[in-house]
């Protein structure tokens, strides 16, 4: 190979001049050859040296450990070796940062309102805009529809998660009361409607048994809610609305 000035190796390298007179001055690395005039020139062993400091020095190793690493065995296998150990220590160091980066931006978005995007997200067809607009039309002057809107506008991803797990639970519960035979003012049955009315009041608004009974009469009567219950399993929406009747009747006695 071609032996290299100063200025060439600085060139070819991206390493500047300056520092290249730092590793001769410190004798970390110095030109091995000169020219007639007395140019120092970088040998292909000297280069071999430089990549080595260069590697070191991409790791954030101080100048004083790189010396004390090339005062080691000289064999390019060892160095390598040595290479390969500190770049892995440093995959391990980087791995643990990106790792608690992570955790930190979990906190963060954790942290923070939901948006419409997360809802569609989560609920996937469940949430459309139109249905969302229908909703306020019909509903937003109620004292429901306030109190609910006051608890969710900052409900989390990980509250929107919570409240979807819960509702697929007591919809899980009214599905295997209806697979079982069990009619709809079983108890199996009638817990299911107590637990989803206790679910719609713990997450959105105040939910009286009378009250929940006009929501289950709209499970029947409006064909999108219908197809949303027979979608998980056929006849479960007049299952459902049967058995939240039977439990308001339980609890007005």
């Amino acid at each position: 190979m071609e032996m290299l000035t100063v200025g060439q190796v600085a060139e070819t390298f991206g390493v500047t001049v300056r520092t290249l007179h730092h590793y001769d001055e410190i004798g970390l690395l110095s030109p091995s050859e000169r020219t007639r005039a007395g140019y120092r020139l970088y040998t292909s062993e000297d280069l071999e040296r430089l990549a080595t400091i260069v590697t070191y020095r991409r790791l954030d190793l101080p100048l004083d450990e790189v010396a004390a690493l090339l005062r080691g065995d000289g064999s390019t296998l060892e160095h390598l070796r040595r290479q390969r150990d500190a770049v892995m220590t440093k995959v391990e160091e980087l791995h643990g940062l990106v790792d608690a980066i992570d955790r930190a931006l979990e906190r963060e978005m954790n942290d923070k309102p939901a948006t419409r995007e997360d809802l569609k997200e989560i609920f996937g067809d469940g949430f459309k805009d139109e249905y969302q607009a229908e909703a306020q039309e019909r509903w937003g002057e109620t004292d429901a529809w306030k109190q609910s809107a006051g608890r969710t506008k900052n409900y989390t991803v990980a509250d929107w998660e919570k409240v979807k797990a819960e509702a697929a639970a007591n919809n899980d519960a009214f599905v295997a009361a209806l697979k079982a035979g069990l009619s709809a003012d079983s108890t199996e049955a009638m817990d299911a409607a107590e637990a989803a009315r206790v679910h719609i009041e713990t997450w959105f608004y105040d939910l009286s048994h009378d009250f929940h009974r006009n929501l289950a009469d709209m499970y029947v009567a409006d064909p999108r809610f219908t197809k949303t219950y027979e979608d998980i399993q056929p006849g479960l929406a007049v299952y459902v609305r049967d058995a939240i009747h039977a439990n308001a009747d339980r609890h007005s006695r």
